[in-house]
């Protein structure tokens, strides 16, 4: 009988990137969309630990504190005790951030660049996430009418040179609205 090959590392981060499946369970009530959170990351990879006999670790550190605002590398890490394959992300922290206590926008800047770190480390795609531009296929878009009262930043935005093309990827225009802002 032929005896079972050993996988790489390599090759079971590969597999756990096939198939693992992080589901958008959280939702932002304020921008209506759905995300994933680092904790959903985490929680999705957690089967494939036992499974592929890995480990998986997230970490962080300051990397500028000379600049107008801090700056925080986060790398998350899987290992199979003797080699490990690394990503790292990016982030800044907002200090301005209106709203919230310093260790809320650490804890912010610190969660969403662990959730990134995962994400490249994982191969999970975001580009449906509003933070990325495009909106949740699944959400119907708003209409919008003469009536209201985004229609007056609709114009402005019109009036300043903005596309009405970008107007229409956020809301459907009623005919009267097209109306007005293609004459603008």
């Amino acid at each position: 009988m032929a005896e079972k090959k050993e996988l790489t590392l390599n090759e079971k981060l590969s597999l756990i990137q096939v198939e693992m499946k992080a589901k958008k369970s959280r939702y932002n009530s304020f921008g209506k969309y759905n995300f994933r959170s680092a904790e959903d990351l985490l929680e999705a990879v957690k089967p494939y630990l036992t499974k592929y006999n890995v480990s998986v670790t997230v970490g962080e550190r300051l990397i500028n504190t000379t600049s107008s605002f801090p700056i925080i590398e986060s790398t998350a890490a899987i290992s199979d005790g003797t080699d490990a394959i690394h990503a790292t992300a990016i982030v800044g922290v907002d200090l301005d951030q209106k709203g919230m206590q310093m260790p809320q926008k650490f804890g912010s800047a610190s969660s969403y660049g662990k959730k990134y770190a995962l994400g490249n480390l994982f191969l999970i795609d975001d580009t449906q996430d509003p933070d990325h531009g495009t909106s949740n296929p699944e959400t119907k878009k708003t209409t919008l009418t003469p009536n209201d009262d985004a229609f007056v930043k609709a114009k402005e935005f019109i009036a300043g040179g903005g596309a009405l093309a970008t107007i229409k990827k956020k809301y459907e225009l009623s005919p009267e609205a097209e109306t007005i802002l293609t004459s603008l």
